[in-house]
């Protein structure tokens, strides 16, 4: 049985006990050469999960919103034109950064509960003949909404297009299959979700296309430059002291996730999420997301009967098992049951077990 809470929400995760205990380690200088080494291997293992694309990949000492925005001040200049696909409440956020750094922004939302069509990507990238459009960007896997976007069908529409595709893959990088080759130029991504980690690093990935982007960029920035993480990652350092804690649980981790083999986490993960949304069903709850569910988050309908704070407060109170509410307008309607990271069928099993008898003792029947 596992010590604390039993996290069934989105993030933060679950963390393996041999990850907690990489924290442990001896602090050391993050100007020296054991950071330098610790860097580079943490590097080898993210690009692992991302594959053979020529990318660069940047650690950096934020949180997931952090790195969202850290692609925004670097690649977005102020009255650049922008498209973002947004299929709930972190596809909003990025409608959100990119107006504070002056961006016109256009959106394409999807309804409630289902993925942005491509098609609609498509018409859109279609109307721009001046090719106004400088990046388009787009939520992987929504979490709050328990969707996950279709973002290789994406890329295939910008393929005649010079606008950059941005990728957020903070809760899906390293569980569900995502290859920039694809035609993604920007992948981003953070500590706290499939990585098995606490929260409090961010990591982005950026091919040529999107340094070139970089480069010419005129948003202010100063943490969050881009090229100066560059220029320090060269000798394995960063230019502002790290999370070197969290950066030996991230090493760590990344070797778990090897040693199982990504193929096998992205197989592990498409088996759960075909468990949990079996198990929902079989309990006479109703999926949220009828379109593109998610394997690493389940969206479920409340029952009309069901007081959701209740339904949650059992679980947590009683069982110590902890689901996630719906966000902003979402709130009171559904409730999520996250299985990413550090996930088995024996969690599962206890989950749906936790949720039928949380159901039973409010008074909810089929």
């Amino acid at each position: 049985m596992r010590e604390g809470q039993h996290l069934r929400i989105p993030g933060p995760t679950d963390v393996p006990p041999s990850v907690l205990r990489a924290m442990s380690r001896p602090m050391m200088n993050h100007r020296g050469p054991e950071f330098a080494a610790l860097s580079a291997s943490v590097n080898a293992g993210l690009k692992s999960i991302l594959g053979p694309a020529e990318m660069d990949i940047l650690t950096l000492t934020c949180s997931g919103t952090g790195v969202m925005e850290a692609a925004v001040a670097n690649l977005v200049s102020p009255g650049d034109k922008v498209l973002v696909a947004s299929s709930g409440v972190f596809g909003e956020r990025f409608v959100e950064i990119l107006k504070a750094y002056g961006a016109v922004v256009d959106v394409i939302s999807s309804a409630p509960g289902e993925p942005v069509s491509p098609k609609e990507v498509a018409k859109k990238i279609e109307a721009d003949n001046k090719l106004d459009y400088k990046a388009v960007f787009a939520t992987h896997n929504e979490t709050s909404t328990g969707v996950t976007n279709d973002v290789k069908a994406m890329a295939a529409t910008l393929e005649d297009h010079p606008a950059l595709f941005v990728v957020d893959a903070v809760s899906s990088f390293g569980a569900l299959e995502l290859d920039p080759a694809w035609g993604i130029d920007v992948v981003i991504s953070g500590s706290q979700k499939a990585l098995m980690c606490p929260p409090g690093l961010g990591i982005i990935a950026l091919n040529k296309d999107a340094w070139s982007a970089v480069d010419a960029a005129k948003s202010p920035r100063f943490y969050f430059d881009l090229r100066s993480w560059r220029k320090y990652a060269e000798k394995g350092q960063t230019p502002v002291t790290p999370a070197v804690s969290i950066m030996y649980a991230l090493d760590e981790a990344l070797r778990l996730i090897n040693e199982e083999g990504v193929k096998n986490v992205f197989a592990r993960h498409k088996r759960i999420g075909n468990m949990v949304r079996s198990g929902v069903k079989s309990l006479g709850l109703e999926l949220f997301a009828k379109k593109g569910a998610s394997d690493i988050v389940t969206s479920v309908n409340v029952p009309y009967s069901i007081d959701v704070k209740t339904l949650l407060g059992i679980a947590r109170e009683r069982y110590n098992v902890i689901f996630a509410g719906g966000q902003k307008d979402l709130a009171g309607k559904i409730f999520r049951i996250g299985h990413v990271g550090h996930v088995g069928d024996e969690d599962i099993l206890l989950a749906l077990t936790v949720l039928e008898t949380s159901l039973s003792e409010c008074g909810f029947t089929k």
